[in-house]
């Protein structure tokens, strides 16, 4: 990432984001939370792509260079944290379940973000000791560093439906299926079907955003029908992808 901002104090506010509008690389001295009440959110590092719909919220620990993109029309909250409160003791970008309490605390939060009354302290309590019993999601799609494996990656992401075997892609990228499966778990820390399934609902997020119908979304990103795509989908976010359309 390039021409990096610096913005040393992360802010706590809400914001809307247009389809496809994107906040620039920067970094805060902050910790922060930043949560998607309507929409999906990715928020890019060098190390990879965190994905969160409704459901679910990113920290971003302090001093980490990020990036988000909005996917759909996103309402967008920030809870600020300075760098001695971590409540989670986490220091990576970590994707964190949202239930209905935890949200409504969040929506709450940010609604007077100058508001340094009694109430709203107790209230920030609150939401923390609720981030604390947060359950962590792995909805993490890494970056791939080593050139074929960057090579394998790109190919899927420009096509997730390619259903092609390891084997096969790696006579594209000149690598045998064993050191492409090395390098899945040396460079990205899961396997080949692992990251597969991850590109997968990453773009099914994204498609569902944009209001695609769940037999289509299930198809362009490879699944052989809208029923295997609805199971690995709800077992991934705890509800079916019809939950993210109008």
């Amino acid at each position: 990432m390039t021409n990096i901002r610096h913005q040393p104090t992360a802010p706590t506010h809400a914001r809307w984001l247009a389809p496809g509008a994107a906040i620039d690389a920067h970094r805060h001295d902050d910790h922060q939370i930043v949560y998607a009440a309507r929409g999906v959110l990715a928020i890019t590092t060098d190390a990879g792509t965190w994905i969160a719909p409704a459901t679910r919220a990113i920290w971003v620990p302090a001093g980490t260079v990020h990036a988000h993109r909005a996917h759909g029309e996103l309402e967008l909250h920030f809870v600020g944290l300075p760098p001695g409160d971590n409540p989670l003791g986490l220091d990576a970008p970590t994707v964190l379940t949202v239930g209905p309490l935890l949200r409504e605390l969040i929506l709450a939060y940010t609604r007077a973000p100058d508001d340094d009354s009694p109430e709203r302290g107790r209230l920030r309590a609150v939401l923390l000791d609720q981030l604390r019993a947060s359950p962590q999601q792995p909805v993490h799609l890494p970056a791939p560093t080593a050139p074929r494996l960057k090579a394998l990656c790109d190919i899927l992401r420009a096509d997730p439906a390619d259903d092609r075997t390891l084997a096969a892609l790696g006579k594209q990228v000149g690598a045998s299926d064993r050191t492409l499966s090395r390098l899945f778990r040396s460079d990205l820390g899961m396997t080949f079907p692992q990251w597969r399934t991850q590109l997968r609902l990453y773009h099914a997020l994204v498609l569902l955003a944009e209001n695609t119908p769940v037999t289509t979304v299930a198809h362009r990103c490879g699944w052989s029908s809208a029923s295997a795509f609805i199971d690995v989908f709800r077992r991934a976010f705890g509800h079916t992808p019809g939950a993210h359309l109008p």
